[in-house]
């Protein structure tokens, strides 16, 4: 299995529901946004896929979270703006966006703190060997 890596990020604000109703403090985090592409088979040019392209449709995607309250982004709206959503909404809309080969997207709220959404679960394209600890896969 190949894999490639780009990586992107964004600043925005969220306020979680916590177990038993409550809400946090509305803050904000600089995301950081890990996207996990993977093929059995390299393409003509001996890649995954084009660095460039798999860059610029993650930044169309992350552009439309710079700056927002994640509660009011429509893929968001209605659920609890975690992280783990946001993961999860980062590959769907990327995932639209033409890039059908991911296999994880990671993102980290704050230093220490990574969300992964990989469907299939972690055993999924070899997942179990991403520690978003060390940066590397």
């Amino acid at each position: 299995m190949f894999r490639a890596v780009v990586e992107g990020g964004f600043s925005a604000t969220h306020q979680v529901r916590l177990r038993g109703g409550a809400l946090e403090p509305i803050h904000g985090h600089d995301w950081r946004v890990r996207l996990h592409l993977a093929s059995s088979e390299l393409d003509e040019q001996d890649m995954v896929v084009d660095f460039l392209h798999a860059q610029a449709v993650l930044r169309s995607v992350l552009d439309g979270l710079h700056h927002t309250d994640l509660a009011a982004c429509s893929g968001l709206r209605g659920r609890n703006p975690t992280a783990e959503r946001v993961a999860q909404y980062v590959y769907q809309q990327v995932e639209a966006g033409g890039l059908p080969m991911i296999a994880a997207v990671e993102v980290t709220e704050a230093p220490g703190c990574v969300a992964v959404y990989a469907p299939g679960g972690a055993g999924a394209g070899g997942l179990a060997s991403i520690d978003p600890r060390d940066g590397h896969s």
